[in-house]
């Protein structure tokens, strides 16, 4: 019998395996639950999808591509460093890329960012978590100084009065979360009647994108009504004068017009927060992942801000994580901006830390985001080789089918998977890898608690974990095999030396505490902060900055051509690109195949029958999906979830226009329409 967590969302609810079973375990977040993907994750551990056995794929003189075959791991790793040294040296370390995942250990995560950095030289490397979380974070980077997604536990939310959620559907992609919001009055803004939806006390349905206008106008109906809290502006925090300047230009009527919200229920849903003993606002993916998605989180903050919530014992703002480690993910140096601790790459002191603690003199510079290093590859600038590690682009990237034709440029895409992932599937090598609960590692959930998932069950013959990877090719690529230790224990006792005095410190976490059960929120040192703002904010000053924006509204609205517009989403069964849970019988039962939601009456002018396919058309691609007509729906909106591969990839029609911030694509939003399949 072994304790562990959940290998799916950000809340990793405890479970115990034994005999290759699951149950669920009593824990803060999950409180003895599991969600329908955590009852059967098990089944993966003896599914015959599983790789056992590296595949290379071998090309003729020609350049015409074969068909992927087994091979040994020696001739595997030898053919990937002879390639990979070969355009090193022929072309740059640049012209080498790699792309982690959210989903990652932070043992991988950090050992990911150094074997890019140190065996490899090159500055291009990001993660997918790009595509999740980073709106959200450069938000609450901007605001706090810090970005912790949940700086306080998710238990606080039990005692909350009233919760606004912006843009997050917990009922269908974390349901055990859902027990925390019981006793608060829940106000939900998403323009779909979802199942969090149906909880809400107040349900405010925007039209997509007018994110940032509807959270101006809650903030001035807030000032406009009395609620400011003047005392916590005024001694914690700076900038509300030119945010409400703003503000004070998006009166009620105004925002109605815009987002379609009457300002019965604008008032209502300000009323619940500001009369809250203690109140929370949230935010999700559905206000983060547009082109304007940092500022539209900022707007919510400031909204926050103002009621005195942030930095209030039993109150706060706070982000919900979707990737299972997509907070600490983020942390120790596989994205692109940053290096182990959450530090800053053009940091100069951050630069000696790290390579004192890797023995090395000299690290390359910050690299492209996730979606720029994607469209640059195989290009005249751009890389000509990728490492793939937990991430499934061809499924998950925006502008899918484009992004597939640049896999197809490169000289070298190698993909490490436990599964043949419709990215696997392209590659020209692929090397299988361990899964959850064949290893251990440390993840870091919602709340910035870190969590020890314990090995379970042996892997199977031929399987490596991707630490074992890393070490192999660096030891091939001339670097000494101890550099890349592939213990999980060691990675991280290097992972503390290399993090300690960042922001996100985990130099006082120790597996020996984390087995112990000790509740160990970063930053640690040695002490645990579960709440992290109480006393000052991370700024030098101590205090919270509002933001200054202002409504922008969707990178690309609707026209003739395409009148309508296109928002994904995740729904219970499946989670990310569905590599994983598409191979489990009982979810693929419940939710076989690609659909799109409609309005009964557009999908009557459109031709469309309830049950019947259709065809979703933008500006970038054409997806096929089975016909839902919701009743709810607004007119003017399709939805598509964001699991299936083939021609039923929504993100064949995303728009990848990124926000000039945190470099998040727009994929909430976009122009389409509906025809006949």
């Amino acid at each position: 019998m072994t304790d562990t967590h959940c290998p799916y969302c950000a809340l990793q609810c405890a479970m115990t395996i034994v005999d290759g079973e699951v149950s669920p375990r009593e824990f803060p977040t999950n409180r003895g639950g599991l969600c329908q993907k955590g009852w059967t994750s098990a089944a993966l551990l003896t599914s015959p999808a599983r790789l056992t056995t590296p595949l290379v794929r071998d090309r003729t003189p020609d350049g015409s591509r074969g068909e992927l075959r087994p091979a040994s791991w020696d001739e595997a790793l030898d053919l990937v460093a002879a390639r990979l040294a070969a355009l090193r040296r022929d072309h740059g370390p640049d012209s080498v890329g790699v792309f982690g995942g959210g989903g990652l250990t932070n043992e991988k995560s950090y050992l990911l960012g150094k074997f890019a950095r140190v065996a490899l030289g090159t500055s291009q490397i990001d993660y997918n978590g790009r595509f999740c979380m980073s709106s959200a974070a450069a938000a609450g980077t901007r605001a706090f100084g810090l970005d912790r997604g949940m700086p306080f536990p998710v238990t606080d939310l039990d005692d909350s009065n009233a919760v606004l959620l912006a843009g997050g559907n917990p009922a269908e992609t974390m349901p055990p979360f859902v027990q925390h919001l019981r006793g608060a009055a829940l106000v939900v803004v998403d323009p779909r009647r979802t199942a969090t939806a149906e909880l809400a006390a107040v349900h405010l349905a925007p039209a997509p994108g007018t994110d940032q206008a509807h959270a101006l106008g809650l903030l001035h109906v807030a000032v406009a009504a009395g609620h400011l809290d003047q005392t916590n502006v005024a001694e914690r925090t700076t900038g509300f004068d030119d945010a409400w300047r703003i503000a004070a230009t998006w009166w009620p009527e105004r925002v109605e017009r815009v987002t379609g919200v009457p300002v019965a229920d604008q008032r209502a849903a300000v009323r619940l927060l500001a009369e809250a003993d203690r109140a929370h606002v949230l935010t999700g993916r559905g206000t983060e992942q547009h082109a304007s998605g940092a500022d539209a989180v900022s707007a919510w903050i400031n909204l926050a801000l103002a009621l005195g919530l942030p930095g209030t014992p039993g109150s706060g703002y706070g982000c919900l994580t979707g990737q299972g480690n997509g907070q600490g993910g983020r942390e120790h140096g596989q994205k692109a901006d940053q290096r182990p601790g959450y530090r800053k790459i053009t940091d100069p002191a951050a630069r000696e830390h790290v390579q004192r603690v890797w023995g090395v003199d000299g690290l390359p510079g910050p690299g492209r985001s996730a979606y720029e290093l994607l469209d640059a590859l195989g290009g005249p600038d751009g890389p000509k080789a990728l490492l793939v590690f937990g991430s499934n682009v061809v499924v998950s990237a925006p502008r899918a089918g484009h992004v597939a034709d640049r896999l197809a440029a490169l000289d070298l895409l190698v993909v490490a998977d436990l599964v043949l992932s419709e990215t696997a599937a392209v590659a020209d090598v692929v090397l299988p890898v361990t899964q959850w609960a064949e290893e251990s590692g440390t993840m870091t959930n919602l709340e910035g608690r870190v969590l020890l998932r314990q090995r379970a069950v042996r892997a199977p013959d031929g399987v490596r974990s991707d630490l074992e990877v890393l070490r192999g090719l660096a030891e091939r690529l001339g670097q000494p095999g101890e550099r890349f230790p592939v213990e999980p224990e060691v990675v991280f006792e290097e992972l503390r030396r290399a993090s300690a005095g960042g922001l996100a410190d985990y130099s006082g976490v120790t597996y020996s505490r984390l087995a112990a059960g000790e509740a160990l929120h970063w930053p640690v040192v040695p002490d645990s902060t579960p709440r992290v703002f109480l006393d000052r904010f991370a700024h030098p000053d101590g205090l919270a900055r509002f933001a200054a924006v202002d409504h922008r509204g969707p990178a690309e609205p609707p026209d003739a051509d395409y009148p309508l517009q296109a928002t994904t989403g995740r729904v219970l069964q499946h989670y990310q690109s569905g590599a994983q849970t598409r191979l489990v019988a009982e979810l693929v039962a419940a939710e076989p195949e690609a659909y799109v939601e409609v309005h009964p009456d557009t999908a009557g002018r459109a031709g469309l029958a309830h049950g019947g396919m259709a065809a979703v058309v933008s500006r970038r691609g054409r997806t096929v999906a089975r016909v839902r007509c919701v009743a709810s729906m607004r007119v003017d909106l399709v939805f598509l979830p964001f699991h299936f591969p083939g021609d039923g990839r929504a993100n064949l029609l995303t728009n990848p226009v990124l926000d000039p911030v945190s470099r998040m694509p727009e994929f909430k939003v976009c122009a389409a329409r509906v025809e006949a399949g």
